[in-house]
C-alpha cells in the first residue's frame, strides 16, 4: 500500500512540475496601423514621441541615447483575442514612450517585436504571442533625439 501510495505521489509531483514546460504560447501577427487606430484601448499614445517600427527610413540628425525593451501583457478575460493584443501592444508603445520622455528623447526608432529575445521586424506589423489567459507583446526600440531643424 504505502508503494502505491509513493509512486502516485512520485507520479504527480512529476507532472505538476512538467505542466509549466508546456504552457500555452500561440504566435499571432496584427497590423500595427490596426491598433494605432483603435480609439477605445488604454493606454492612449499622447504623440509627444515619435515612433518608427522596423527598418523604416529614420529621420537625420539622431543622437541614440539608449535602447529599451518593454513588456505589455493583458488578461484575455471578457476581450477579443484582436482587441487583447492591441491592448498589450499599446501598453508596451506607451511604456517606451514614457521611458523615451524620461531620457528627454524625442523619437524611437527600430521599434520591433522582441518576444523572449526573438526579433522580429516588419514595417506593419507586431507580434502578439497568447498564453494561457492573457495576450503579450514584447518591444525594443532605440530612443533617440532628433535634432530641431
Amino acid at each position: 500500500m504505502k508503494t502505491i501510495f509513493g509512486l502516485a505521489m512520485a507520479l504527480g509531483i512529476s507532472l505538476a512540475l512538467a505542466w509549466p514546460a508546456h504552457a500555452r504560447n500561440i504566435k499571432r501577427l496584427l497590423p500595427i496601423a490596426a491598433a494605432m487606430e483603435a480609439k477605445d484601448l488604454q493606454p492612449k499614445l499622447d504623440g509627444s514621441t515619435k515612433l518608427f517600427f522596423g527598418k523604416a527610413k529614420s529621420p537625420e540628425g539622431l543622437k541614440t541615447l539608449r535602447t529599451e525593451v518593454t513588456l505589455g501583457k493583458v488578461n484575455l478575460r471578457g476581450k477579443s483575442e484582436e482587441t487583447a493584443c492591441n491592448s498589450a501592444f499599446l501598453s508596451a508603445l506607451a511604456d517606451l514612450q514614457k521611458r523615451a520622455k524620461q531620457r528627454d528623447a524625442n523619437a524611437i526608432v527600430n521599434i520591433v517585436s522582441y518576444y523572449k529575445r526573438a526579433e522580429m521586424s516588419s514595417t506593419t506589423e507586431y507580434e502578439c504571442h497568447e498564453g494561457s489567459g492573457y495576450m503579450a507583446v514584447e518591444l525594443r526600440g532605440d530612443l533617440v533625439k532628433i535634432a530641431d531643424k
